[in-house]
């Protein structure tokens, strides 16, 4: 598809947009806020990251186009409340991603990927101070709405930048006996806010654990959700078989085929 293509198709569905909010358009799409959209963004991005996961071609094709839809729905109701337009938008980011690329736009220098990175946050912090928005913290502006693990590497991310860090994995790995021991001192005293906040701290070193491996957390938790499941329905497959619904097999039935289940997939590898 050529850029001219492509502007089209872009042009459509901006038209498309202005149609769904006009004054005779959709009432459901009129009756949306930008605080409304926002839980539609989450879950958008969420099925474009399900459909990666799932190396689902035609999935992602039609995601990545409900979530650049979202997009432009965001921007229909900022112009629609007197605030920028998709347009404006589109010019910030373009601006935005010229400046912070001047080995490409404004030289010939190469650079590692590490370097490109190092740049870009070294030319997004000037430009916050240009503004007068210089950070307090060095962990000022991470996104509250961002998942849970994926935040807590960012914050380890950005504190090992100025030298807070664990030397080695296995310091991490002795961080993590630490905090598992005092889970079980938690659970001892039956306080259930003290076994919260030591899960939680027990959570957030293993987010930092996945990080000095250079693991991504999030992307490792999705595949063992995955993994579990379809060891689960397999589960489900064999007691059916063997005509035990699952609401009647014992917990020993029920391991006895996940460990099957797990024994077939050593011996197909």
């Amino acid at each position: 598809m050529s850029h001219a293509e492509a502007g089209a198709a872009f042009a459509r569905v901006v038209e498309i947009m202005a149609r769904l909010r006009a004054p005779d358009g959709c009432p459901w799409d009129r009756g949306q806020s930008l605080k409304t959209l926002a839980r539609f963004v989450l879950e958008e991005a969420a099925e474009v990251v399900d459909a990666i996961e799932r190396e689902d071609a035609d999935g992602l094709r039609e995601e990545v186009g409900d979530l650049i839809f979202e997009g432009v729905f965001l921007a229909q109701v900022s112009k629609d409340e007197g605030g920028f337009d998709v347009t404006a938008a589109l010019e910030t980011v373009s601006t935005k991603l010229i400046r912070r690329h001047p080995h490409i736009f404004a030289s010939d220098a190469t650079l590692t990927p590490d370097q490109v990175k190092d740049q870009w946050d070294a030319i997004k912090a000037q430009e916050k101070a240009d503004a007068g928005r210089a950070p307090a913290s060095v962990l000022d502006g991470l996104p509250l709405a961002e998942p849970a693990l994926a935040r807590a590497r960012a914050i380890c991310s950005r504190v090992a930048k100025v030298g807070f860090d664990w030397p080695t994995a296995e310091a991490v790995l002795d961080k993590l006996d630490e905090e598992t021991r005092e889970v079980h001192a938690a659970i001892a005293t039956g306080d259930r806010d003290a076994i919260e906040d030591e899960i939680g701290d027990m959570l957030f070193v293993i987010a930092n654990l996945a990080r000095k491996l250079d693991v991504d957390a999030e992307s490792a938790l999705r595949r063992a959700n995955l993994k579990f499941i379809r060891r689960f329905g397999s589960v489900e497959r064999r007691l059916a078989t063997a005509g035990l619904p699952l609401e009647q097999a014992t917990l020993e039935e029920m391991e006895e085929a996940w460990q099957a289940t797990k024994r077939d997939e050593v011996d197909r590898r």
